[in-house]
């Protein structure tokens, strides 16, 4: 009988001779206590946290607790139920409408998690005989909802607006297209230019999804994303986000101002088929997004954060993603993964939480670091961030 275990082989020994150094696994960490956004125990210790996406710090929000304990108490612990049946109650509308208003548009739709809310509105909105032209580092979640409606999946060039142009042009006059494009890409923290992007896409005849799941909440004026710093808003035809970020809980949802939208209730199986979310964080989310609507202190904050950081790293030596600071995601690259993971090993030493990502998840095959800022993030902390980067990165030999 063959082993169906056998295809991931090839991990299992690469994460056995890097565990075999007696490394710390870097996939396993267990935080004790949280204490704040940005504080937590691990191994028993104090721990700064620059690795949550935790971006506007919601998590401890004393209104943000409160309605989730207010929901627990008159709602219980769940639904058990779908949206479409039993699992839609006066808290799920009023998320819906948070949303509306938070993002000015004339349609909602909330989902378990961010994950289901991109691969049900792209699985259910192009179909076997569609094309899906998306960029190459899309998320995995993208690339699913693809598979999951057997589109033709037509990929392009990272952040390419001539090959994007190129792709749209070769496909056959007529056929369903749905452009899929990210705010921030989340692994190396960059930007990608929507307003030149949509402008293509809709020259082609193509619907537009953004999954602005990293921007929401800190980029834009009013928090809106990429595609509203962009000036280009109004030109998609969705905006895929996650509660799980600057939000500060869990969940996913699709906006939009197509009038034939809700009818995507009934035809998504992702949505259709899920229990839906329990009381509790349907209104901590709702609470959480009418505050983001008046954020833009914590949205200059955490800017500030992000140029501190960016500009320190580099001049310390550290090779980033992004030459200047584009998001609240920092990304360090590493050399490789046996280094890569004795930096992470050395930083949490420190006192310091970061993301270790690598291949698959990373473009181009390399081993990064990731560091997400949070609004809550003192000037100091980023300072200590910075020393503890320094010992790290010398005591690795990262940097000389």
């Amino acid at each position: 009988m063959s082993d169906l275990f056998s295809k991931f082989d090839p991990l299992i020994e690469t994460r056995d001779q890097l565990l075999s150094t007696g490394i710390t696994d870097p996939f396993g960490l267990v935080m004790e206590e949280v204490v704040s956004p940005t504080v937590a125990i691990c191994n028993g210790r104090k721990t700064i946290l620059l690795g949550t996406y935790n971006y506007m710090g919601m998590t401890f929000d004393p209104d943000v607790i409160e309605a989730g304990k207010k929901a627990l108490d008159e709602f219980g612990s769940g639904t058990t139920g779908s949206r479409v049946l039993n699992g839609t109650y006066v808290g799920h509308r009023a998320v819906e409408e948070a949303l509306k208003d938070f993002y000015a548009m004339d349609h909602a739709m909330v989902f378990s998690t961010g994950y289901q809310a991109n691969l049900g509105i792209i699985s259910t909105m192009a179909g076997k005989d569609d094309y899906i032209i998306l960029d190459i580092d899309s998320h995995a979640s993208i690339y699913d909802g693809c598979a999951m409606g057997n589109a033709q999946i037509v990929p392009f060039r990272h952040n390419d607006i001539d090959a994007l142009e190129k792709r749209l042009g070769r496909l056959p006059e007529g056929a369903g297209k749905l452009v899929v494009l990210e705010g921030v890409y989340s692994m190396l923290g960059d930007i990608a230019p929507l307003k030149e992007m949509v402008a293509v896409s809709k020259a082609a005849g193509a619907m537009v999804l953004v999954d602005e799941a990293h921007s929401m909440g800190f980029i834009g004026e009013n928090g809106r994303g990429v595609a509203e710093a962009q000036g280009v808003i109004d030109d998609v035809d969705f905006i895929i986000g996650t509660f799980s970020k600057s939000v500060g809980t869990v969940g996913g949802f699709c906006v939009s101002n197509h009038p034939k939208f809700e009818i995507l209730r009934l035809v998504c199986r992702p949505y259709v088929f899920t229990a839906s979310l329990p009381p509790s964080v349907v209104a901590t989310a709702a609470t959480s997004i009418r505050k983001l609507m008046h954020g833009s202190n914590k949205r200059a904050h955490l800017w500030e954060n992000s140029k501190k950081l960016h500009g320190g790293l580099k001049q310390l030596g550290f090779t980033l993603g992004t030459d200047q600071p584009q998001s609240a995601i920092i990304a360090v690259i590493m050399p490789d993964l046996e280094r890569g993971a004795a930096m992470w090993e050395a930083l949490l030493h420190e006192g310091l939480y970061v993301n270790l990502a690598r291949p698959p998840a990373t473009p181009a095959g390399m081993t990064l670091l990731r560091c997400s800022l949070c609004a809550e993030h003192s000037s100091e902390q980023v300072d200590e961030i910075l020393g503890m980067f320094e010992a790290a990165g010398r005591k690795t030999g990262v940097i000389g």
